[in-house]
C-alpha cells in the first residue's frame, strides 16, 4: 500500500503543445464551485467558532477514454483498493470510522473540494477546521496540537498557503497523522527506506503511478525533475531511484535546461509559477507530467480525462494514506511485545546505604520505560523524568488480552522490625525480568509519610532490591495521599458546616440557600435530585415541594455524638488523636469532640484501592456513611452533596503511578490502605493494568500488608471479591530472626539491639518457629486452595545450617518449595532460585476458593475467620458489638465481607503470644463499617489510627544539601 497526506505546493506551470508522440499529462480548464461533502466544518474566527454539518450528494467518477498513461484506471484502482481496505478494516473493527481532518485558511477552493469528494467516495469522514485567511502560525499550531490528541482523527491535511507550512507547523504534526508525508521524520524515513511507518507524499505517489504506467520500460530510464520545493523533489528522487530509474534535478532558469529535457525519458514539472516549455524540447515518446492543479468540477461529478492532471490521483492516494493511518492505529492498539532493557547492577561489599545505592543508579526516562513495556504515549501522564501516571484507557485497549500469572507476597507474623516483604517483591521481579527475561510487574503500596519520618522509614525496598528514585517514592510521589487528605477533610468540613447551618436556620431559610434562585430560576442540582429520589420524592420543580418534603430534604439531622468521620493528616501526630472543634464564637456554640487519623487510614484510601474504575470510585464515595441521624438513619457523603466534588479531587489519584526497580523493571505504585482497619493491599486497578501488560506468560507480583493471617486473608476475601482476580501462588516471606522469636526467643523491639539469640546460631529456636508460626501460615494459604513458595529472606547473621533447616521444614509443612533469597545484597541475581520456584508453582493449576460465603450472618463470618485463620476456640461479642451488628443487618449491610482489625504481632489478639496460639477466645470490642469501601471491620482490642512520634524519630537523620539538592538520611 502506498502512503500519503496533502501538500498543495506545485502551481502554475504551463506547457505549450507537445511534439507528436510525446505524452503530456497536466492540469487545464477552469474551476467551478462544488457542493458540500459529508463533513463537520468548524469555522475559527477571532472571537467565536461555529460548527455546521451536512450530507453531500452521491459522488460519481466519470472516466473518459483512457490515455496512454492509463490515468483513469489508476484513479479507479486506487479508489477501489482503498475502499476494499476500509471495508476489510471495518469488518473486523466495526467501531473504526477513519476521519480526515482538514485545516484550511479561508474558504474552500476547487482542489479542496476534490479531496473532500474523494473522501466521500471512499467512505471517510471529514472534519474541517476553517481558519481566517490571514491566520497566524500560533493559530495553526493550536489546531494541529488538538488534532494530534484526538484519537478519532487518523489523518490531517494542511490545506494552507506554502508560507504557512513552516517547519514549526509541519513538525508539530504527529508523524502517524502526517498523511502528506511532509514532516522531517516522515521524510527521513522515506530517505532511509523505512517502509513500515512512513507516509509517501500523495503527489509523489501519483507521479510514480503515472511513470509506472508509461508504455515504455522504466528501468535505467532518466527522469528530469524541474523546479519544485525540497520535500517533494526529495521524495520523488528517492522513489525514482528505488524504482531503478535515474533521477536528475534541474531549475527553470538553468542554462542547459533544453539539453536536459531533450535527453530525458520523462519530465516532471514541479515548480510553482508559470513556465513555458517549448514542444520542440520534448523528445518523441517522452512523458511530461505537470503538477499544476487546475481542475474541471461540477456539483455532482469529477470529470477525468487525459487533460485533467494528477489532482484526482493525488487525492486518491491521500485518502489511501488516511485508511492506512487508521490501520496502523488499530495495530498500535493491539498488545505489544516487551522490549525491556534492564539496568546493570554492580553490587558492592559491604552493602552501602539504601539512598546511596538508589542515587548510584540512573533510572531510565519513564517514557522510555513505558514504550519498552508496550504503553502508548497517550496513555502516559509524566510527573517529571522518572515517574508517570498511567491512564485507565489501557484496560479498554487491552480488554481481550489474556491476563498473566498473579503472585501474592505475604509473610509470617513479623517482628516489630518487619521481615522484608517489599524487598522480596522487588527482588523477585528483578530476577524474573532482568535475568530470566520474563515479563513481570511489581505492584506496591504508596508509603505514608508518617512512618517515613517516624520509626519504620520508607517502603521502597532496601539494599539492591529497591524502587528508584527512592526519594520520590517515599516523599509525595504524585500527590495521591494529598488528594485523599483534601477529599477526606472536605467531607469533615461539610459535616460540621451542615450541622451548624441546620442548627441556626429555619427550614425555609435552609431551602432558599440550598436551592437558590439564579436569574429568577430555581433548579435542583443533579446530586439534590438524587437525594429527593432516595427520600421517595419524585418532584423536580423546587416550587412544588410541600413543607413536609422541604423539611425532609433540608434536614440531615446528624447526631453530633454519632458522627464517625474524622479529619486526616499524613503525619504521626499523637496530640490530634482527640480534639475539640467549634470553639470559636463564630460557630455559635456548636462544639464537639472529634479527632484526626493518619491519612492512609481514611476510608477514601480503601476506596481508591478497591475501585475498578472512575465510575465505581464515584459510586463508592457517594455511599460512604459519615454518621447517623437522630432518628437512627445513616447519612452519606451523597446526602451531604459532596460526593461529586470528591470524585473531582480524586480523578487523577485513581491512575496508578509507573516507576522502576534498580534493574529497570516496571513497578506500579498505587494506594496504601491501613492493614488493620482496612485491607492493606495495593490497588485493584494497578493489578489489572499490570496483568494485561505482562501478557499471558508474564507475572504480576503484588504485596499484602502485615502477616498472612491479616493481609493475605483480606487480599483473598476482600480484594479478590472486588477485582474478580484469582491468585496463582503465594510467596510466604520468612526470616530466621522472626522464626526464632516464634520459637521462644526473647522479645524484639524497634530501636533496641538484638539479643544474642538472634545473632548466634540456634537451630532449636528456628525449628520451633517453623513448626508453629510458619506451619500455620502455610495452612492458612491452603485454606484458599493456593500453593505456597516459602522465601527465606537471608540476613548476614544467618548460618547455612539455619537456612537449610528452614527450607527443609517448610517443605515438610506443605510448601511447594522453599528457597533462600539474597536480593538485598545481590539484586535480582540473588532471587533467581525464588523466581524459578515461582515459575514452576504457577505452571500448576490453582484451586482458589473463598473462606466464607457472603450470605452467611456477620457473626458467623467473624467466627469463621477467628477459628480457621487465627486458631481461636470461639469469639466473644461485647454488647456494643452485638448492637452494631443488629443495626448493620437492619440497614442491609449484612452481606458485606469482613475486615478484621487486630494486632499484626500475633495470630491471636494478644501481641505477646508468639508462635501459633490456641485455646483462646477472640474478643470483639466493637464493629464498624466502611460502606463505601464495602466491608465491615470488627475491632479486636484497641486500634490506634494515628501513630505517634518516638523519642528519636527518623527525621533527625534526614537532611538536604542546599547546593546539590541531594537528600540524606532516608531509608
Amino acid at each position: 500500500m502506498k502512503l500519503s497526506i496533502i501538500r498543495n505546493a506545485c502551481r502554475g506551470i504551463q506547457i505549450q503543445q507537445a511534439r507528436p508522440g510525446s505524452r503530456v499529462f497536466g492540469f487545464s480548464g477552469r474551476c467551478r464551485p462544488v457542493g458540500p461533502t459529508s463533513s463537520t466544518v468548524i469555522h475559527r474566527a477571532a472571537a467565536s467558532a461555529t460548527t455546521s454539518s451536512g450530507t453531500s450528494p452521491k459522488l460519481v467518477l466519470n472516466f473518459g477514454k483512457e490515455d496512454g498513461f492509463g490515468y483513469d484506471n489508476s484513479v479507479r484502482e486506487v479508489v477501489q483498493s482503498t475502499k476494499e481496505a476500509l471495508v476489510a478494516l471495518q469488518r473486523e473493527n466495526p467501531a473504526l470510522k477513519p476521519v480526515l481532518a482538514i485545516i484550511q485558511a479561508g474558504e474552500d477552493d476547487s482542489l479542496l473540494e476534490i479531496n473532500k469528494k474523494m473522501a466521500g467516495k471512499i467512505g471517510l469522514n471529514i472534519t474541517q477546521i476553517c481558519l481566517p485567511k490571514e491566520c497566524s502560525e500560533d493559530e495553526i499550531l493550536e489546531e494541529v496540537l488538538k488534532l494530534n490528541e484526538d484519537p478519532r482523527v487518523h489523518g490531517v491535511y494542511l490545506h494552507l498557503p506554502p508560507a504557512s507550512l513552516t517547519s514549526r507547523v509541519l513538525n508539530a504534526l504527529k508523524p502517524e497523522k502526517d498523511v502528506d508525508g511532509i514532516s522531517d521524520l516522515n521524510m527521513g524515513r522515506l530517505v532511509r527506506g523505512d517502509v513500515s511507518q512512513r507516509f509517501v507524499p500523495p503527489i509523489a505517489s501519483a507521479v510514480m503511478e503515472l511513470l509506472e504506467r508509461h508504455d515504455i520500460p522504466l528501468e535505467g530510464k532518466t527522469v528530469l525533475l524541474v523546479g519544485g520545493e525540497v520535500p517533494l523533489g526529495l521524495a520523488l528522487q528517492c522513489l525514482i531511484q528505488t524504482s531503478g530509474m535515474v533521477a536528475l534535478k534541474s531549475h527553470r532558469s538553468a542554462e542547459n535546461l533544453q539539453r536536459q529535457v531533450m535527453q530525458a525519458d520523462a519530465v516532471v514539472l514541479l515548480g510553482a509559477g508559470h513556465m513555458d516549455l517549448p514542444p520542440t524540447w520534448v523528445r518523441p515518446g517522452a512523458a511530461v507530467i505537470s503538477c499544476e492543479p487546475t481542475l474541471i468540477t461540477d456539483d455532482h461529478t469529477i470529470e477525468l480525462s487525459s487533460q485533467t492532471g494528477i489532482g484526482h490521483l493525488t487525492a486518491a492516494y491521500r485518502m489511501q494514506n488516511v485508511v492506512c493511518g487508521g490501520s496502523r492505529w488499530l495495530q498500535e492498539q493491539q498488545y505489544r511485545a516487551w522490549r525491556l532493557r534492564s539496568l546493570k547492577l554492580q553490587p558492592l561489599t559491604p552493602v552501602p546505604s539504601d539512598i546511596e545505592i538508589s542515587r548510584a543508579q540512573t533510572p531510565k526516562p519513564v517514557d522510555q520505560l513505558a514504550e519498552e513495556i508496550g504503553l502508548l504515549s497517550e496513555e502516559l501522564e509524566a510527573y517529571g523524568r522518572s515517574k508517570a501516571k498511567v491512564r485507565l484507557s489501557l484496560l479498554d485497549r487491552l480488554h481481550a488480552q489474556p491476563d498473566g500469572k498473579y503472585v501474592l507476597v505475604a509473610g509470617i507474623t513479623p517482628t516489630p522490625l518487619g521481615e522484608g516483604k517489599s524487598t522480596v517483591t522487588i527482588g523477585l521481579v528483578q530476577a524474573l525480568s532482568a535475568h530470566l527475561k520474563l515479563n513481570s510487574f511489581a505492584c506496591l503500596r504508596q508509603p505514608s509519610q508518617g512512618p517515613t519520618f517516624g520509626v519504620k522509614g520508607g517502603a521502597a525496598g532496601g539494599g539492591y532490591a529497591q524502587v528508584i528514585p527512592m526519594e520520590e517514592f517515599n516523599l509525595h510521589l504524585t500527590g495521591d495521599i494529598h488528594a485523599i487528605t483534601a477529599a477526606n477533610n472536605l467531607v469533615a468540613a461539610a459535616i460540621d458546616a451542615r450541622m451548624l447551618h441546620e442548627a441556626t436556620q429555619s427550614d425555609k431559610a435552609l431551602y432558599n440557600r440550598l436551592v437558590p434562585s439564579v436569574n429568577g430560576v430555581r433548579r435542583f442540582s443533579p446530586i439534590q435530585i438524587a437525594r429527593l429520589r432516595r427520600l421517595g420524592i419524585g418532584k423536580t420543580d423546587p416550587g412544588s415541594l410541600t413543607p413536609q418534603e422541604v423539611n425532609a430534604f433540608v434536614r440531615l439531622d446528624l447526631d453530633p455524638s454519632k458522627v464517625t468521620w474524622q479529619r486526616v493528616l499524613d503525619t504521626n501526630d499523637r496530640f490530634l488523636r482527640k480534639i475539640t472543634v467549634g470553639q470559636a464564637s463564630t460557630e455559635k456554640g456548636q462544639m464537639r469532640e472529634t479527632g484526626f487519623d493518619i491519612a492512609v487510614a481514611s476510608e477514601i484510601m480503601a476506596i481508591l484501592a478497591l475501585a475498578d474504575g472512575l465510575g465505581d470510585m464515584k459510586n463508592r464515595l457517594a455511599r460512604m456513611v459519615v454518621g447517623t441521624s437522630r432518628s437512627g438513619q445513616p447519612v452519606t457523603a451523597e446526602d451531604l452533596g459532596v460526593s461529586g466534588a470528591l470524585a473531582v479531587l480524586m480523578k487523577d489519584a485513581i491512575k496508578p503511578t509507573l516507576m522502576q526497580t534498580l534493574e529497570g523493571t516496571p513497578v506500579f505504585v498505587h494506594a496504601g490502605p491501613f492493614a488493620n482497619i482496612a485491607h492493606g493491599n495495593s490497588s485493584v486497578l494497578a493489578d489489572k493494568l499490570a496483568l494485561k501488560l505482562v501478557g499471558r506468560d508474564g507475572f504480576v507480583v503484588t504485596e499484602a500488608g502485615f502477616g498472612a493471617d491479616i493481609g493475605m486473608e483480606k487480599f483473598f476475601n476482600i480484594k479478590c471479591r472486588a477485582s474478580g482476580l484469582r491468585p496463582d501462588v503465594v510467596v510466604l516471606v520468612s526470616t530466621v530472626r522472626a522464626l526464632k522469636m516464634h520459637g521462644g526467643g526473647p522479645n524484639v523491639s524497634a530501636g533496641a539491639p538484638l539479643p544474642r539469640e538472634y545473632i548466634d546460631e540456634n537451630l532449636s529456636l528456628v525449628a520451633g518457629g517453623c513448626h508453629s508460626n510458619l506451619r500455620k501460615q502455610i495452612q492458612i494459604a491452603h485454606l484458599f486452595g493456593v500453593p505456597v513458595v516459602v522465601a527465606l529472606n537471608v540476613f548476614k547473621t544467618d548460618t547455612q545450617a539455619e537456612i537449610d533447616l528452614v527450607c527443609q521444614i517448610a517443605k515438610e509443612c506443605g510448601a511447594s518449595d522453599a528457597v533462600p533469597c539474597h536480593h538485598w545484597a545481590r539484586g535480582g541475581r540473588g532471587s533467581l532460585e525464588l523466581a524459578q520456584a515461582v515459575k514452576e508453582a504457577t505452571s500448576r493449576p490453582s484451586n482458589f476458593q473463598f473462606l466464607y460465603n457472603l450470605e452467611m450472618p456477620i457473626v458467623e463470618k467473624i467466627r469463621t475467620i477467628a477459628q480457621k485463620v487465627y486458631g481461636a476456640d470461639d469469639i466473644e461479642l461485647s454488647p456494643e458489638a452485638k448492637a452494631k451488628i443488629d443495626y448493620y443487618n437492619q440497614q442491609g449491610y449484612g452481606t458485606l465481607p469482613i475486615c478484621m482489625a487486630k494486632t499484626h504481632l500475633s495470630l491471636s489478639h494478644m501481641p505477646d503470644k508468639k508462635g501459633a496460639p490456641t485455646g483462646f477466645i477472640l474478643p470483639i470490642r466493637d464493629v464498624r463499617a466502611s460502606i463505601g469501601a464495602g466491608f465491615i471491620y470488627p475491632l479486636v482490642g484497641t486500634m490506634s489510627t494515628m501513630p505517634g512520634l518516638p523519642t528519636r524519630p527518623c527525621f533527625y537523620d534526614i537532611d538536604l544539601d542546599p547546593v546539590t539538592e541531594e537528600i540524606t538520611g532516608l531509608f
